[in-house]
């Protein structure tokens, strides 16, 4: 039997499902050890199809999580250079995606979206690469609290401003046409605050691929308010009913994990000495991140918590209908469910 003296600081719960699809191409996995003040999830929605979405997300998965945890190990020097750190994870994943594809010239193509929130006490650094989101429940109200890379948030916003009609946004071709993937190739666009978020006792953080989304963001705030008093794993399973019955024939693979914040103290650190760590300087790391300043930009439908890098003006051809490729040229390619903006 294990003693507690409290609460654990984080109450944790994962979940997936392979929806209405034939194959699952979601992967996840958590790391919050019972008695420590720090903890992730790496989350990665594969894309290609059968044998190449489920082999890029496993293989995302599979690098960013030992690579997290080798960094891990010394979480003091890991907040020192926390978002460098995690840039570097995903250039390696996805250097690895690169030569599995060359290895393996059948599942050219393929990819998958990241998202890895990284708790440290009360303290939330991200990094996400796709449309997988990452909400933050805090006194009632549900926020998307990273960048969404596909043209739903530009479809939405040119909505908004009323050069698009509601209906064709709704329903325009391109809304899951992402703008940034791993793929091996060039990564368009990374969010990665340079500063943590600060987390508060009874927050939830939820993060997720894409598949819940088929929930409305105000449902899923109803049954978070609801339920915020429960066990993670509790909320857990009420998503996922949730989920079901909806009974959608189109229901996308759907993972998740739901984090509640029982404790945001912090500890006193000002007798420590500063340390490095080793393991910033592994030789496998790459250093180099790679950004493409010419992809199609993305206009969030929400204020982000930190600043993000600008991006060119997105050029309008038909405000009622397809979105023109930004001077330097864009096409979209079909990727098994998804489509992808990559540069001509």
């Amino acid at each position: 039997m294990i003693w507690r003296s409290r609460e654990p600081r984080y109450d944790v719960a994962s979940a997936i499902s392979q929806g209405a699809r034939d194959y699952q191409e979601d992967a996840i996995t958590s790391d919050f050890l019972v008695g420590a003040d720090a903890g992730f999830v790496v989350l990665a929605d594969g894309m290609g199809g059968h044998a190449a979405g489920d082999v890029a997300s496993k293989i995302v998965l599979t690098e960013v999580y030992s690579e997290l945890k080798f960094q891990y190990a010394d979480v003091d020097a890991f907040e020192v250079r926390a978002p460098e750190i995690l840039r570097n994870i995903a250039d390696h994943a996805n250097e690895r995606l690169r030569h599995h594809a060359r290895q393996h010239p059948e599942t050219a193509g393929m990819g998958a979206t990241l998202v890895v929130p990284v708790m440290l006490e009360n303290r939330l650094f991200w990094i996400s690469i796709g449309d997988s989101p990452l909400f933050l429940y805090r006194n009632g109200v549900l926020t998307q609290i990273n960048e969404d890379h596909s043209m739903a948030p530009q479809i939405d916003y040119l909505v908004k401003s009323g050069l698009m009609d509601a209906k064709a946004g709704a329903n325009h071709p391109d809304r899951n046409c992402l703008i940034s993937v791993l793929m091996g190739s060039k990564i368009a666009r990374v969010d990665c605050p340079p500063k943590p978020m600060m987390l508060r006792v009874g927050d939830i953080v939820i993060c997720a691929s894409d598949g819940l989304q088929f929930l409305p963001d105000a449902q899923i705030e109803r049954l978070l308010t609801k339920n915020r008093k429960k066990r993670s794993t509790e909320i857990a399973e009420v998503l996922l009913d949730e989920i079901k019955r909806l009974d959608d024939p189109d229901q996308d693979n759907l993972s998740f994990c739901v984090i509640k914040v029982n404790d945001a103290s912090t500890a006193d650190k000002s007798d420590r000495a500063p340390r490095v760590s080793k393991a910033v300087s592994r030789p496998r790391m790459l250093t180099t991140v790679v950004t493409d300043p010419q992809i199609l930009p993305m206009v969030p439908p929400k204020p982000l918590p930190e600043p993000v890098d600008e991006a060119p003006a997105l050029v309008l051809d038909n405000p009622t209908g397809g979105l023109a490729p930004t001077e330097a040229g864009t096409t979209a390619i079909d990727v098994g469910a998804k489509r992808v903006a990559v540069a001509k």
